[in-house]
């Protein structure tokens, strides 16, 4: 008896962690290492935002831009030493596969950074494009981006949807084995009594 109920306290636990809202971590305060829209080339990092202050003032995306429209690219050179050599960046409309259909959307050449900051406005329609970082110097480099806009990403669709309802059906399953349980019907017949 007290080795199920432990058992099913376990399973329990396991459950609302994987189902807890708070374990999703929220993109703002996000260490470098597991931050999403950081590249990392060697010791030297970039990090990426998208604002749209059109839809949401706020609002700052990474990979992922829910709108088409005009849209604020910010490119945050991390490494200091990328603040002295010249960096460049550039919006290719298009995957990466076909380099004949590539349509060159933005291209922002290579300059001295000081303050650290890449900025620029570009309008992205719907589709799939590349975002380049080039970094000039005695070791180039190269930071890559792929941005959706306006697409449906079936990845989030399928954990928004499946992993909730798979936790469902697991919790209704658990019930079901609780209530024919027979330390349950000993349990109810104790207090019956």
């Amino acid at each position: 008896m007290n080795k199920h109920m432990t058992r099913v306290r376990f399973i329990v636990l396991l459950l609302v962690a994987a189902l807890y809202p708070g374990a999703a971590v929220a993109h703002e305060g996000m260490d470098l290492e597991v931050d999403p829209c950081v590249r990392w080339v060697g010791e030297s990092a970039v990090h990426f935002s998208s604002y749209q202050p059109q839809y949401e003032l706020k609002t700052q995306y990474c990979t992922d831009i829910p709108k088409t429209g005009e849209t604020f690219l910010v490119v945050d050179l991390v490494d200091p030493a990328l603040r002295n050599v010249p960096v460049g960046l550039q919006i290719v409309k298009g995957n990466g596969r076909n380099e004949a259909e590539a349509q060159t959307v933005a291209d922002w050449r290579p300059s001295r950074h000081p303050a650290g900051v890449i900025s620029g406005e570009t309008t992205l329609d719907e589709g799939l494009y590349r975002v380049i970082i080039t970094a000039e110097g005695q070791k180039p480099l190269r930071y890559q981006y792929l941005l959706r806009v306006q697409m449906t990403d079936y990845q989030k669709l399928v954990n928004s949807v499946v992993v909730p309802l798979l936790g469902v059906l697991l919790m209704a399953w658990l019930g079901y084995k609780l209530v024919r349980s027979k330390w349950l019907r000993n349990r109810w017949a104790g207090v019956r009594s």
